[in-house]
């Protein structure tokens, strides 16, 4: 079998912590690790390394590298798939189907498990077996999706309507599937739970290579116009597919889809409310992470970044704290922080997609102030690498080192600079910064000019494969 996790999303509702340029598979929300890092160690008990591909954007390459290098047994660097452009789950199942037909040599029994990124579950042991149960389901022609029975009416997860158990060759107990349901409104959610018959859909499932080719030529023509090419065929053409989640490509019309009910502990981490449900709570029931003071507050989430939060008499509230943005919200309106990040993105308001911090391939940079003709940054270089070969037209450069030391090319010369020294880089002056230790680089970098945007830059040579 092998595994396919999918970690192109940028989701919002998690925001202001969750950004497109920062999304929540790689955020450490539960712990010291992050939920993609979780997900890849949580597979690796059913699968080897080699069985797991994981499909992301070119924006986050580096940001699943990071994550999944210091692995044990680390991922093979070439089973991570880039989507050329962001086409939802059905041109990416169908892109990671023939990678796995054509680079990993699988057959059409060849099973293939689709994961999210960003989910919790528990315990792993008894989730193991239920893949292991998927696996034989989906051998029998079968396309298995894992339904989680609900124990209160959510309205923020889809539901499948299930008719009976069905039972068929050597199957586990598995349930025949109705309809695919949106997410409800409360009063309709309420009514699922009552009736019974209803499971959230996890975003799971399983299938064998062939069944599911076989109903992309069925009910997606559109998709399989362009799957039937070769896979460097499929890449450049990938944008020519539509924009269609595999629910509505495939599973709202396949009689093969199947449900497995999942008796565990998931959670998609959908929400802050969700999060909540998660977290560690004190005598009073509140999450409480970063510098935080609570006055008879109860029932509530408080996560502080630099500053300290205090709260008094909160009852069943959430407040979250970043460099640029607080979002306090009541518990239950959770869901509508993406009608926030829609106002944010209709007005063209940076902190929508964009951290203060910014991560590169190399380490980051944090803007620390800005102003007109100037901004002012922290440079963190990790141990051995290096930033582009580059050229700024309309702005200077100041750089001091505050930790480390810095190897600095700034025209035809090439110096090394050390903590409380500095290096200033005229406009339009070839110059590159590299971390040669094996201790993180800190510099503060001062720009000066009639512009200081991001693409301000020109590149000459670049170790990590960005536009030249």
């Amino acid at each position: 079998m092998k595994a396919l996790i999918l970690a192109g999303g940028s989701g919002t509702r998690l925001w202001p912590l969750s950004r497109k340029n920062y999304p929540k598979q790689f955020l450490k929300l539960n712990g010291d690790k992050s939920l993609l890092r979780q997900t890849v160690e949580r597979l690796l008990q059913a699968v080897k390394p080699e069985d797991i591909i994981v499909m992301t954007n070119s924006d986050y390459k580096f940001h699943v590298l990071s994550d999944l290098n210091s692995l044990p047994l680390p991922l093979p660097a070439s089973n991570i798939i880039l989507e050329p452009a962001s086409r939802n789950t059905a041109p990416a199942i169908a892109l990671g189907i023939k990678y796995c037909i054509e680079r990993l040599g699988c057959s059409e029994d060849e099973v293939i498990f689709i994961s999210p990124s960003d989910h919790i579950i528990k315990p792993v042991e008894k989730f193991v077996k239920y893949l292991k149960q998927a696996e034989e389901i989906a051998g029998e022609d079968h396309i298995v999706t894992f339904g989680i029975k609900p124990d209160r009416p959510e309205t923020g997860y889809g539901y499948i309507k299930v008719r009976r158990q069905k039972s068929k060759g050597k199957s586990q107990k598995i349930l025949e599937v109705d309809k695919f349901m949106e997410k409800p409104e409360s009063r309709t959610a309420k009514r699922y739970i009552n009736e019974g018959n209803y499971y959230w859909n996890s975003g799971m499932f399983a299938f064998s290579i062939g069944t599911m080719v076989e109903e992309f030529k069925k009910y997606a023509p559109e998709i399989n116009k362009i799957a039937e090419m070769d896979f460097e065929g499929m890449t450049a053409n990938f944008n020519q597919m539509p924009g269609i989640s595999i629910d509505y490509a495939v599973m709202e019309k396949s009689d093969k889809v199947v449900t497995l009910p999942l008796d565990l502990y998931w959670n998609d981490i959908g929400s802050w409310d969700s999060l909540y449900d998660v977290l560690d709570k004190d005598e009073m029931e509140n999450v409480k992470k970063g510098d935080v003071i609570a006055i008879d507050t109860k029932r509530s989430l408080i996560i502080g970044n630099k500053r300290v939060v205090t709260t008094i008499g909160l009852e069943d509230c959430l407040v979250v704290e970043t460099d640029d943005a607080i979002l306090i919200s009541r518990k239950g309106e959770a869901q509508k922080v993406r009608d926030v990040v829609n106002r944010l993105k209709k007005e063209n308001r940076k902190e929508a997609d964009e951290h203060v911090t910014t991560y590169r391939p190399w380490g980051s940079f944090t803007v620390l102030e800005e102003g007109p003709r100037y901004k002012i940054k922290r440079i963190a270089v990790n141990p051995q690498e290096r930033l582009s070969l580059q050229m700024h037209q309309r702005r200077s450069e100041h750089w001091v080192v505050v930790k480390g030391t810095a190897k600095v090319t700034i025209g035809d010369r090439e110096i090394s600079i050390h903590e409380n020294e500095s290096a200033y880089v005229p406009k339009s002056t070839l110059h590159r910064l590299e971390n040669p230790c094996k201790d993180l680089l800190e510099i503060i970098e001062v720009q000066n000019g009639d512009y200081v945007g991001e693409d301000d830059i020109v590149r000459f040579d670049d170790k990590y494969g960005r536009q030249i």
